[in-house]
């Protein structure tokens, strides 16, 4: 299955003709095919049945086994812009108890929990991009979350549950750690009473009592505590001749002429072009874990992402497979970077910006 299915996307991303199909030559050219590549029988509609019914309107596809619905699938032409059609398939699946739905333009996947509970955004656990990622990562998925072998034996829920689950503990994670550790600031214990005095032992030569330290922590509890988890800010102070470290807010109408990163300059003729430069060199640098920076998202789209469709004017990473929004300001170009920097354990004095 899997070398057919290799072979199957090799042609899909070799077509020419891709950019110019219709919904209908989505269906007959790239998802009908797919799938039975994947073990459906799509002569049979019992297996496959084409719009079925579901509630106040129809999906495209069901895939069925004994006499019932397991996936919707909503299929747009290439190129759509698959966003605004979520809610109504998501809606239409709960509605009908399917554990899993797909909207699909042929060339972007997305797949979703609609069962669990959350936003949209939330219950969509997984992306495939026909074009952008690896073949053999692609296959792979394709077999774990929609053959029909792992449909039946129920192992293709166990994977997408999986995958969810792994989403969903850095969620509670990130929502978590500040609350940590403001009950370390206003409940400390005895071993960070004793990091703390060990630590003042070593720079001055004096042990401090428990109720120093304690009237030490509840005098200065305020500057410690937080409300949400705060990326790094832009350094205020100038570090280098030349160079104007304002915060964001200060660069609109101002034309940058370089970046200094790790004390290394990089000339730059636009804020794009540093995004882009900034990007490139995190990304050789972090290439193994760059799926950290996936989580930077602005109030509707992710900043980055495998999925060219989910931004307005994506541009790609030099030797990845992962595309920037570069339609932004350079208030937001530079956040961003700074928020990138953040994100794999840079310290804000590592990117200094040039601009008049």
């Amino acid at each position: 299955m899997k070398e057919q299915l290799l072979s199957f996307i090799e042609n899909i991303r070799a077509d020419k003709r891709i950019d110019s199909f219709d919904e209908a030559a989505t269906k007959q050219g790239i998802i009908l095919p797919l799938l039975s590549n994947l073990g459906w029988n799509i002569f049979n509609i019992d297996e496959v049945k084409p719009e079925q019914e579901a509630g106040e309107g129809n999906v495209d596809y069901a895939l069925r086994l004994n006499n019932k619905d397991k996936i919707f699938i909503e299929v747009k032409r290439v190129n759509e812009d698959l966003e605004k059609h979520q809610e109504q398939l998501l809606d239409y699946s709960f509605k009908k108890g399917v554990w899993l739905a797909i909207l699909t333009n042929g060339v972007s996947w997305w797949f979703y929990l609609p069962l669990y509970e959350g936003s949209w955004y939330e219950r969509k656990f997984y992306t495939i991009d026909m074009l952008q990622q690896e073949p053999d990562d692609i296959a792979t998925k394709f077999i774990d979350f929609l053959s029909k072998e792992n449909i039946n034996n129920e192992k293709a829920i166990l994977n997408a549950e999986s995958v969810y689950r792994g989403q969903q503990k850095r969620k509670i994670l990130r929502e978590t750690l500040h609350k940590a550790w403001n009950k370390i600031i206003t409940e400390p214990d005895e071993l960070l009473m004793d990091l703390i005095n060990d630590t003042t032992e070593k720079l001055c030569g004096y042990k401090a009592d428990s109720e120093l330290i304690e009237q030490f922590l509840l005098t200065n509890r305020g500057q410690f505590l937080l409300s949400e988890i705060q990326l790094p800010k832009p350094p205020l102070e100038k570090k280098k001749p030349l160079i104007k470290s304002e915060a964001p807010g200060d660069y609109i109408g101002k034309s940058i002429m370089g970046f200094y990163f790790k004390n290394k300059k990089y000339e730059v003729r636009s804020w794009h072009d540093l995004l882009m430069e900034l990007s490139s060199l995190i990304y050789s640098l972090h290439r193994n874990e760059f799926e950290r920076a996936l989580e930077l998202r602005g109030t509707k789209r992710p900043y980055f992402t495998r999925n060219k469709n989910e931004l307005r004017i994506p541009e790609k990473i030099s030797n990845s497979n992962i595309f920037v929004e570069v339609n932004l300001n350079a208030n937001n170009i530079v956040k961003i970077c700074y928020d990138l920097l953040a994100i794999f354990g840079y310290s804000q004095r590592d990117l200094q910006i040039e601009a008049h």
